[in-house]
């Protein structure tokens, strides 16, 4: 085996030294049930050889669209040891153009699904003429032409198997850590998003890498709670935990959407992981919920929550820096108040969490400080798709609050200003890293890759700065600068994601300047917390009535003014940069409404573009005053 692995090498060497260990976890029916590595391998061959019973070449290309489950992970391996490349496919995207665009610029040949994502290929079939065959996971009473269940593939692949096992074994043997094993589509924040190129040697290398900064103990368990078509879950996911001996579980998939949101809580108790993979998003969700729960206890709990957690954060201080002799009195009083308080926050987490790794490139120092708190830390990391993704990670026993965390060795890591000339230590510029987990390029896009990779050099399109050799610090797109009439930039994603925090009764901030005479944001405001302090203020008020908005609107304005002078959160953002307008919207941003991608993230272009005529409403006279008739409308 050489330095440089496939997939199938490393796959074959795990499952091997591992073998009678499990490694994945699914619930069937009402039962949890575990699969070996060995049995998870060997599912793999049989899907392998069954694709290439079915006529799959060497580089074929196979879309696959599926809720997180083990055929997601055993479609994948069947499809590298044929030979072929997996396209995953978000189950967020609708059927219609999102689809149909993937699978016809991929050229796959293949599609897998599960049974609830299949309706949206049986209505873009007649657009997929190059389609040979649509594999279904599970059972359906009869099956449309060109489709197949996955148990004919299994049974397919057992007699080829049988009868030319030298000629499966020479078509993985045959694959190199340069060929390509997905092409890994971008969020769609532009109409025709890219395929990420991601060879073989990409995704071993950064499982390597990974192996760098942060680990886990052999016979740990991961709930992956992200989707699989993402590179993060891939790698932080399931072939991390692999390497380590470690099992991953998947969250059963619910009729709906809303229905898997619904799973997690009940997942997360049953299966009690050690460590999940999480973004800002859910997390924030997860510190929401926690603490509606603490809330609902009484006033008395409550109190000595919060009274629990400033002792802790105030010991904890940026993780690297914790206790000291100044702080040892507090250690007595944090023992009592995780046995009388966090020790029950965490079982709401399974009861066994170690820790959580935080995709994202947005620096959150609080919810790093507060789950520090309550004695399940969440390690910030940062990456992209486009290197495999993972860049620096922090973790436990190093760890800075408010950074990237370390960088991934080995990999060349530079920041650079608009020029490409790079800078010092403590420069702030753009992102450029170098090494194998470099994308191969973007699919049938010569153009955009070569504007993205120069010299070897990836451009992330990210800003931060480098603390030393080790520790990186990502503060923001340059895309999403805010620029004000007089050229002064500013990164808006501080004060979007500590107003979300610190306010209940705001759900989603975009803050926009494009060389304007001032800064406006856009809410979308949390109507039923806003109800619930109407009714503390006159239990017998019409909520739906113009007095009732106005009041809604002036404790939106009043959120935002405690970041001026004066105000609780004074100080923490420049006074230049807090918005003069405020724009109320109607409904929030969604993947649906393609305002948020697959990572959860707002997609600034979308909502800027969507928004305009408001946007431009609000430099008017009339739209900069807080009381006019679009924001009341939007309430």
């Amino acid at each position: 085996m050489s330095d440089r692995m496939t997939l199938i090498d490393f796959v074959e060497k795990y499952t091997h030294q591992f073998a009678s260990e499990t490694f994945l976890r699914e619930k069937v029916g009402d039962e949890w049930v575990e699969t070996s590595f060995e049995k998870t391998r060997k599912e793999a061959y049989r899907i392998a050889a069954g694709l290439m019973s079915a006529g799959l070449k060497k580089g074929d290309k196979v879309a696959l669209l599926s809720e997180g489950r083990n055929l997601w992970v055993i479609g994948e391996l069947g499809i590298l040891y044929a030979g072929g490349v997996n396209v995953p496919l978000s189950i967020k995207l609708e059927e219609g153009s999102d689809l149909v665009f993937r699978i016809k610029h991929s050229e796959a040949r293949y599609v897998m699904t599960s049974l609830s994502q299949l309706p949206k290929i049986r209505k873009i079939i007649s657009d997929l003429p190059s389609v040979e065959k649509v594999i279904v996971f599970d059972e359906e009473e009869s099956y449309s032409d060109r489709e197949i269940p996955v148990s004919d593939i299994l049974a397919q692949g057992d007699v080829f198997l049988r009868d030319h096992y030298d000629v499966f074994k020479a078509r993985y043997e045959s694959v190199g850590p340069d060929d390509y094993a997905n092409i890994s589509y971008t969020s769609g924040t532009t109409a025709d998003p890219k395929g990420i190129l991601l060879t073989h040697g990409n995704y071993t290398a950064n499982v390597m890498q990974a192996h760098s900064v942060i680990g886990v103990e052999r016979g740990s368990v991961m709930l992956i709670i992200l989707p699989l078509d993402h590179c993060f879950a891939h790698v932080a996911g399931f072939y991390t935990m692999m390497s380590y001996g470690s099992s991953i579980a998947t969250v059963p998939a619910g009729k709906t959407a809303m229905a898997t949101l619904r799973n997690i809580p009940v997942a997360i108790r049953e299966v009690r992981p050690m460590v999940m993979l999480s973004v800002p998003a859910l997390a924030r969700n997860f510190k929401k919920n926690i603490e509606a729960g603490v809330k609902a206890k009484g006033k008395f709990v409550w109190n000595l929550y919060n009274f629990a957690l400033k002792i802790a954060i105030s010991y904890n201080k940026e993780y690297y820096n914790r206790g000291g002799l100044l702080q040892m009195w507090k250690k007595p009083l944090m023992a009592l108040f995780d046995k009388l308080i966090f020790k029950n926050v965490r079982e709401g987490l399974g009861g066994r969490m170690q820790f959580f790794v935080g995709g994202g490139a947005l620096l959150d120092i609080d919810l790093q400080r507060y789950y520090c708190a309550i004695g399940v830390p969440m390690f910030q990391g940062y990456g992209l798709s486009e290197a495999t993704p993972i860049i620096s990670s922090n973790s436990p026993g190093s760890c800075i609050f408010g950074s990237s965390g370390r960088v991934v060795r080995p990999m060349d890591i530079k920041i650079c200003d608009a020029e490409g000339n790079e800078l010092h230590y403590g420069e702030t510029g753009e992102i450029v890293i170098r090494g194998e987990n470099v994308m191969a390029g973007y699919w049938k896009n010569p153009a955009a890759t070569s504007e993205t990779i120069v010299d070897g050099w990836l451009h992330t399109g990210d800003m931060g700065y480098m603390r030393d050799k080790d520790f990186l610090y990502v503060v923001g797109r340059f895309k999403s600068l805010l620029i004000s009439s007089d050229g002064e930039k500013y990164s808006p994603e501080g004060f979007e994601d500590s107003l979300t925090d610190n306010s209940e009764y705001i759900e989603q901030v975009i803050l926009h300047n494009n060389q304007d005479p001032y800064t406006v944001v856009l809410i979308v405001p949390n109507k039923e917390s806003l109800v619930n302090y109407l009714r503390m203020l006159d239990p017998g008020m019409d909520c739906s009535s113009e007095k009732a908005r106005i009041l809604m609107l002036e404790k939106i304005q009043s959120e935002i003014d405690s970041y001026r002078k004066g105000g609780s959160h004074s100080g923490l953002f420049p006074e230049r940069w807090l918005p003069s307008s405020v724009i109320v919207l109607p409904e929030p941003f969604t993947e649906k409404n393609h305002m948020v991608n697959s990572t959860m993230k707002i997609v600034r272009g979308k909502v800027e573009k969507y928004y305009a005529a408001r946007i431009e409403y609000a430099y008017t006279h009339e739209g900069k005053n807080l009381i006019n008739p679009e924001n009341i409308a939007s309430l």
